[in-house]
């Protein structure tokens, strides 16, 4: 074909060095354009040829097989030449070839099923993760906490018998203290709690840190851990792991919310665990009437923490004394292994003092 309907001036970068190419585009065979100049000629198939640019009055096409080719021809193309080359692509291939109302039609649908997605798969997904994915992300977030973990030799035999009365399963989980001024306690992935100094130091007597270590093990025993993390962070928390801020991670976790089923259900494994080691539950009642009294939803003393995203204060004191009616009970540690708990990040040389900054 020579008709000038399907001829064009051309200029072109064949994609292999740096060389200009003047000449000509001719429509050449039915699937093929040929770029005819002084320097020689190459066949270019329509189907590699795609959309680029509109610059200065020309247009501007590439090649799927060579990222470096360029193909500039005027704006105003011969008709049968404009029939064969590439459309301006305006919004995007696929929403071109759809059209735009049904483009946005489809998006709506998808963007709604997204979100109904996101919000139903923590609680689908979260028990479903495999336990060394866990495993993985719980040593990575105790990571975070750098030397921020108490230890001491008194301190370690006192909370491996705190967890014996609330944790009789054969692995258990691993519980330190961390020295942090917050009254709070977390599960993290993996098995891994970790009740903070604050917490530590606001509790009167042993059985209130068994509440609330027993509660935190039944958030581990009961796979609400990886729910939770789902619903706070995204389901991007699988693919990218911990935060590598100790900062970002420590808030993250501290602001973790379980749903009240799920809080309810830590408080049943708690309260189960302390009755089968003879523990009281008193103290754990009085542990939650301290910080917010008989006080029902949103009426706590002032303190944020642990209770903040729980069911209210009076109604788990109240479970916690239902429990201990009729029943007597032996002290679940000595005040000497009391205190060395309490004393375990005082008397720990190594750890790191936390700031917030």
């Amino acid at each position: 074909m020579t008709d000038a309907s399907f001829r064009t001036p051309a200029q072109w970068y064949d994609g292999h060095n740096a060389i200009r190419h003047e000449g000509e585009a001719i429509w050449s065979e039915e699937d093929t354009l040929l770029l005819a100049g002084a320097t020689g000629t190459m066949e270019v198939p329509f189907a590699d040829l795609e959309w680029g640019e509109n610059r200065g009055g020309e247009n501007v096409y590439r090649r799927q097989s060579e990222p470096d080719f360029r193909l500039m021809v005027p704006e105003d193309l011969p008709p049968g030449l404009a029939s064969r080359l590439p459309a301006k692509a305006t919004y995007g291939a696929w929403v071109d070839n759809l059209g735009l109302p049904k483009a946005a039609a489809l998006f709506a649908i998808v963007s709604a099923a997204a979100v109904t997605l996101f919000m139903t798969a923590p609680e689908w997904l979260g028990p479903r993760v495999p336990e060394s994915w866990e495993r993985q992300m719980g040593d990575a977030m105790i990571g975070d906490f750098g030397g921020r973990l108490c230890s001491t030799p008194d301190g370690d035999a006192a909370m491996a018998k705190l967890l014996d009365a609330v944790d009789p399963e054969r692995e258990q989980v691993r519980a330190n203290v961390a020295n942090i001024d917050m009254v709070n306690a977390v599960a993290l992935p993996g098995g891994r709690v970790l009740l903070f100094d604050g917490l530590v130091q606001d509790a009167e007597t042993p059985e209130e840190l068994a509440g609330v270590l027993g509660h935190e093990v039944g958030h581990v025993r009961e796979r609400h851990v990886m729910t939770a993390l789902l619903r706070q962070f995204g389901l991007s928390i699988l693919l990218a792991g911990a935060d590598s801020g100790f900062g970002d991670t420590l808030f993250g976790v501290a602001q973790m919310g379980y749903s009240r089923d799920a809080e309810r259900e830590a408080d049943a494994y708690s309260r189960a665990r302390m009755a089968e080691s003879n523990v009281s539950p008193l103290g754990a009642a009085k542990f939650f009437e301290r910080l917010g009294g008989d006080h029902e939803e949103g009426e706590s003393l002032g303190i944020s923490g642990w209770i903040a995203s729980h069911p209210a204060p009076g109604e788990r004191a109240r479970a916690y004394r239902e429990a201990a009616k009729g029943k007597t009970f032996a002290p679940v540690l000595t005040a000497a292994e009391f205190e060395a708990i309490k004393s375990m990040c005082e008397q720990d040389p190594d750890v790191e003092e936390f700031e917030f900054f």
